[in-house]
């Protein structure tokens, strides 16, 4: 088997393998990805392809919206940080990014140059004066008016559902992919995990002048446990960086997820699922706007604030995995 720092392109596993009784199968490509390549595409995902399809319409209709009707959607007017980012708000690593979104970044110092609107599963904020600040991030979402966009919220809401009870299911899998409790991950969400809320972003990449450069979103890595990523545009743009310091394409793949782990995961492994990092590159001038659609586990909250000893202590590894650190190698993984 080849080692991580051999990687030249991104692994597709396909979820049919569990629907056919092929679930072992499964398992070794889900540890080969994610232990030795650190992304995925998630193939045949068991999501309605109808929603899936609804999503990918509504997204450029969604920045069609009015600029008067989308300002007033910002995230400036929502105290749990949810709503729409106007194109060039965002900076990785000193560049402007290019895109447009309903959620305002900066990655490393450089503008992100996207438009992008940030929603979340619906949710009654508890906040009060005095208690963590934190806790303020829980409350509902903003929505575009229901006259404007016509049946988005239902479909939006609906897509959050089949993406969270997906995301729990893959981290059971991922786990005994790892030779690990299903439920061994449970520790780290609410109680019940069924109330964490889920987080998602629709961005809008545009065409950029070549004097803007090319940056989209800067390198950078994710910060939770999982992305689910739809790519919803024929546009390529998303590229993950190999060990060696290359980039390589993660083109859209219809009938796909894209699936990568973040810092949080790669932490309490103590780095055998590993957080990758990639960047996206704003479209070619001659595909016109790329859409996507990125969907993240969120933890609780008050592991990162309350309870790090949680964080800190991990999950207990089986001595092969620990050692896998050292070798990145999917023989040393399976015996073989």
């Amino acid at each position: 088997m080849s080692s991580r720092s051999e990687i030249t392109e991104i692994p597709i596993i396909d979820w049919n393998l569990i629907e056919n009784g092929q679930k072992d199968q499964f398992l070794s490509q889900l540890r080969h990805a994610f232990v030795v390549v650190g992304f995925a595409y998630l193939k045949n995902p068991p999501v309605d392809p109808a929603l899936i399809d609804q999503m990918i319409k509504f997204a450029p209709r969604l920045f069609d919206l009015p600029q008067e009707e989308k300002n007033a959607l910002s995230m400036v007017n929502s105290p749990h940080f949810m709503g729409y980012n106007r194109l060039g708000n965002e900076i990785t690593r000193g560049k402007v990014d290019v895109r447009e979104q309903l959620g305002n970044e900066i990655t490393r110092g450089k503008v992100d140059v996207r438009e992008q609107f940030d929603f979340v599963t619906d949710s009654i904020s508890t906040w009060k004066e005095g208690d963590p600040i934190y806790l303020r991030f829980n409350g509902p979402a903003q929505w575009p008016n229901a006259n404007s966009l016509p049946g988005f919220k239902a479909i939006a809401t609906e897509y959050l559902q089949q993406l969270g009870k997906l995301g729990f299911e893959f981290m059971s899998l991922l786990a005994e992919s790892l030779h690990l409790p299903r439920d061994v991950f449970d520790k780290f969400y609410e109680n019940p995990k069924e109330t964490t809320p889920n987080w998602c972003k629709i961005v809008k990449y545009p065409v950029l002048d070549p004097s803007l450069g090319n940056q989209g979103v800067g390198p950078h890595y994710d910060s939770s446990f999982l992305t689910l990523l739809l790519q919803a545009s024929a546009q390529p743009g998303l590229q993950v960086q190999s060990p060696s310091g290359q980039w390589i394409d993660a083109k859209p793949i219809p009938g796909t997820l894209v699936v990568n782990l973040g810092k949080g995961l790669e932490t309490v492994t103590r780095g055998v699922a590993r957080a990758t990092c990639h960047r996206v590159l704003s479209p070619d001038p001659a595909l016109g706007t790329r859409y996507s659609i990125p969907y993240f586990q969120k933890i609780s909250q008050s592991i990162y604030l309350n309870n790090m000893t949680v964080f800190d202590e991990g999950v207990p590894l089986p001595p092969d995995l620990e050692e896998l650190v050292q070798s990145r190698s999917l023989k040393d993984l399976d015996g073989e």
